[in-house]
């Protein structure tokens, strides 16, 4: 039986982008702080839900039995229970101290000569273990602009190589937001999605610090300030990282760090039982606002297929697609295009997430890819946007900032990757299985 087809339908989507897009566009041309982050999102999707209840056929009990059964849907309410549970891992292993513990064990053995790069390896870790680049730009920049100003250091280069570093660990992270929607809207293993990515990410990496080692040294050696370490605050990152890369199941790995993280912080003091239960649930109530859309966006999804919206999309691309690679340049575009709408890499996904399942179906693209695709170009462009949060955070640090495109020019991590996800499209033959 043919799918139902109404282009229409993608109208309660539209007023959900539109709003949240140009809300943001007119506070930052007021000079509003954070502009983008102003309108809680779940907000604009609860209006594009309205537009869809008011504009769509049949009785209103059926279309709300429509929406609850999208807003209940197994894998949205997966992926708004690991997000709750990655946020209590966050926030209980950082009141711990094992952000700072990274940090000051990074700065403390890397050469001082190689602040940039040890910068965006510092940062790559951080993001990689805590699933967080907003978080990890905040925690290293200030440090790392320290250090530049010292050694006379590029501090836009340095700004540049924290983000990058945040973004290919947000890009990797087994408890980042981007990777959970990413890998559950396309059905597939947080292990699997992780080596694929990995086959891209990490020559874009490894050119970039041999870039940074070569065009970031300092004019002068900083003075490095020592740093006690303290590498038991860092093994719950790690038991994280590794336990996800052995396929354990995501649940255990986030409750064996969060136990973890809590049993390190009574031990060296940093809270009682009673208080890290509080903090645990502050990471759930952190986790609300994305948790809340996920459930949202579900439901208006349910509603849009059901009225052919996502098919008429799928007929549209399918006009221009000739095969897996033109798929797949079509996934990263809308991806791509989609972040630059909203300034949320994350939400950029849940929105694209069907539509990009159902055309990898249509021409045989690994769902793995699928999911690094969404990924990938999500956090390029949300890495380089000047209305960005990692931009915000990393430009305000700077004294006298000039613009933001002083240094985004420096990011040089997030366009080395787009050319490398690009050339892996038109590497891998079609017709035959990733593995």
């Amino acid at each position: 039986m043919e799918k139902k087809e109404r282009g229409a339908a993608l109208l309660p989507l539209a007023v959900f982008v539109v709003v949240y897009l140009a809300t943001g566009i007119i506070l930052q041309l007021r000079g509003t702080d954070m502009a983008f982050y102003q309108l809680p999102s779940p907000m604009p999707a609860l209006l594009g839900v309205i537009v869809a209840m008011i504009m769509f056929k049949g009785s209103l009990n059926e279309k709300m039995e429509t929406f609850l059964s999208g807003c209940g849907n197994q894998d949205i309410m997966i992926m708004c229970f690991i997000f709750l549970f990655a946020g209590a891992f966050t926030s209980v292993s950082k009141a711990m101290g094992g952000v700072d513990a990274v940090v000051h064990l990074g700065l403390t053995v890397i050469p001082a000569q190689f602040i940039a790069a040890g910068v965006f390896v510092i940062a790559a870790f951080i993001s990689i273990s805590t699933g967080t680049s907003v978080g990890t730009v905040v925690a290293v920049t200030p440090i790392a602009v320290g250090l530049a100003n010292a050694g006379g250091l590029n501090q836009y280069l340095v700004v540049g190589a924290t983000i990058g570093g945040a973004m290919f660990g947000d890009n990797l992270s087994m408890i980042s937001d981007t990777t959970i929607a990413a890998t559950r809207s396309q059905g597939v293993e947080m292990k699997d999605k992780f080596r694929t990515n990995f086959r891209i990410a990490l020559p874009a990496a490894l050119i970039t610090v041999v870039l940074l080692i070569l065009f970031g040294r300092p004019e002068t050696a900083p003075t490095v300030q020592h740093y006690s370490i303290e590498i038991i605050k860092v093994l719950p990152y790690l038991f994280v990282l590794v336990a996800a890369l052995l396929g354990v199941n995501v649940f255990i790995v986030l409750t064996g760090g969060i136990v973890f993280s809590t049993v390190i912080g009574m031990c060296y003091g940093s809270f009682h039982l009673l208080k890290a239960t509080s903090i645990a649930y502050e990471g759930f109530t952190g986790m609300f606002e994305i948790f809340l859309l996920s459930m949202i966006m579900g439901g208006l999804a349910a509603m849009v297929e059901k009225e052919g919206g996502i098919q008429w999309v799928i007929n549209r691309i399918r006009g221009v697609i000739k095969g897996r690679k033109s798929a797949e340049v079509g996934i990263a575009a809308m991806a791509s295009l989609t972040d630059l709408a909203t300034a949320n890499n994350t939400v950029s996904i849940i929105i694209n997430g069907e539509i990009a399942k159902e055309i990898s179906e249509e021409y045989g693209v690994d769902p793995k890819r699928t999911a690094s695709l969404l990924d990938m170009f999500t956090c390029i462009f949300q890495g380089l946007i000047p209305y960005g949060a990692q931009m915000l955070f990393g430009c305000a640090v700077i004294e006298n900032l000039g613009s933001p495109f002083s240094v985004i020019k420096c990011c040089w991590y997030l366009p080395i990757l787009a050319i490398c996800a690009i050339v892996s499209i038109f590497m891998v033959k079609d017709n035959k299985t990733n593995s």
